[in-house]
C-alpha cells in the first residue's frame, strides 16, 4: 500500500499576525481568536483541545479533550484522574495543548504544567453534567482493558440502579486540571507557506516576553 499525499495544497491567505498588534498577555489574543473561531466554525467544537503528555512508557501521546474554562490562570479541562492521560500527569506534569481552527488558518500551541484543580470546582462542574454524563464517569475505569462491551454496559447499568432516585455524586477519581502555560504560540497561516508565528514565553516576574519564530 502506498498513499501519496505530496500533491495535497493549500493556499492560507485569511489572516496577518502583527507583532506590534497583539496584547500584552496571551489569554487576551487566545480570547479574540477563540471567539472569532466560535463565530466562524458554526456546528464544530471550538473547544476542542489537544493534549500531549509524556506517558508512563516514556512515550509521548496526544488526545482530544473539550477545553471547558479560561481565564488569567490557565486552561481547564475534565477526566479520570486514574486514566492513562491522568497517571501520566501525577507521573510528570509538563503538557503540551493546541487548537486548530481550520476555518481561521490559525492554531495555537500551550506548553505548560497540569495540576487538579480545588475539588469544589470539580463538584459544581459535574453538578452541571447531563447523569447520563454522571452516571459513565462512574462505569467506566478509563483506559483499562475490558474483555467486551457488555461488561461496560452491565457497569453502567449497575450505577444507573444504585444512584436510581437520588443525586448523583462526583467520583473522587474524577475531576479537573488547569494548565498553567509557561508558553502560548499563535501561528497564523499565511500565503507561500511564510506563517505569521508569534510566540509570548512566561518570564520570572509573570511578565510575558513576545517574540516572532520563523515559519
Amino acid at each position: 500500500m502506498n498513499n501519496d499525499l505530496s500533491n495535497y495544497r493549500k493556499v492560507y491567505q485569511k489572516g496577518e499576525l502583527l507583532k506590534a498588534n497583539v496584547p500584552e498577555a496571551p489569554i487576551e489574543l487566545f480570547q479574540q481568536w477563540f471567539h472569532e473561531a466560535e463565530s466562524a466554525e458554526s456546528g464544530s467544537e471550538t473547544n476542542a483541545m489537544n493534549i500531549a503528555s509524556i506517558g508512563l512508557d516514556g512515550f509521548p501521546k496526544s488526545r482530544i479533550v473539550l477545553l471547558k474554562r479560561f481565564t488569567w490562570e490557565g486552561f481547564v479541562f475534565y477526566t479520570n484522574y486514574n486514566s492513562e492521560k491522568g497517571k501520566a500527569i501525577a507521573n510528570n506534569p509538563n503538557v503540551c495543548a493546541s487548537f486548530f481552527w481550520e476555518h481561521q488558518e490559525r492554531q495555537v500551541i500551550i506548553k505548560g504544567k497540569a495540576e487538579k484543580i480545588p475539588e469544589n470546582l470539580s463538584d459544581g462542574y459535574f453538578e452541571s453534567r447531563p447523569e447520563g454524563s454522571k452516571l459513565g464517569a462512574w462505569a467506566s475505569n478509563q483506559s483499562e482493558v475490558v474483555s467486551s462491551k457488555d461488561i461496560l454496559n452491565h457497569q453502567l447499568e449497575a450505577f444507573t440502579k444504585k444512584f436510581e432516585g437520588k443525586e448523583i455524586p462526583r467520583p473522587e477519581h474524577w475531576g479537573g486540571y488547569i494548565i498553567k502555560p509557561v508558553s502560548v504560540e499563535f501561528w497564523q497561516g499565511r500565503p507561500n507557506r511564510m506563517h505569521d508565528r508569534i510566540r509570548y514565553t512566561l518570564l520570572e516576574n509573570f511578565e510575558w516576553k513576545i517574540e516572532r519564530l520563523a515559519p
